[in-house]
């Protein structure tokens, strides 16, 4: 057993490459392999969002405070709340942020395939974000 205390894991900021606006990640867990899960509580301000992005074996979103949004390609935008849980199929092109006026966190669960979380693709548009959700 391993109990990972809070506070004990850096805070860290989103990278500007993947994400527009500010956005912080608290990793929780990735532990060795042959494990492949890892998580993180991510909180986006106002407007932050990811880039669009896959995962090879899928990714789980809990909404754990605020209101935001997420979208899979060819989809609308849909808006997300505390207690929502999200699941975005492996491969399925999708992004996932904040409201424009609210700040919203999620606790993010994807596995690694050889090696590999995610793949991250081109950044989400201001007229793509602005869509009505």
């Amino acid at each position: 057993m391993e109990i990972r205390r809070c506070g004990t894991q850096p805070s860290g900021p989103g990278p500007a490459a993947y994400f527009t606006g500010q956005v912080r990640i608290d990793p929780l867990l990735s532990p060795p392999e042959p494990a492949r899960v890892a998580m993180a509580l991510v909180t986006f301000e106002p407007g932050a969002r990811t880039a669009w992005h896959t995962h090879p074996l899928g990714q789980t979103l809990i909404v754990t405070a605020g209101c935001g949004r997420a979208q899979r390609e060819g989809g609308p935008i849909e808006e997300i709340r505390p207690g929502d849980v999200v699941w975005f199929a492996p491969g399925e092109k999708h992004w996932h942020g904040a409201g424009p006026t609210t700040a919203m966190s999620h606790i993010a669960i994807q596995e690694r395939h050889d090696g590999a979380a995610v793949t991250w693709l081109e950044k989400v548009s201001e007229a793509d974000y602005g869509g009505s959700a």
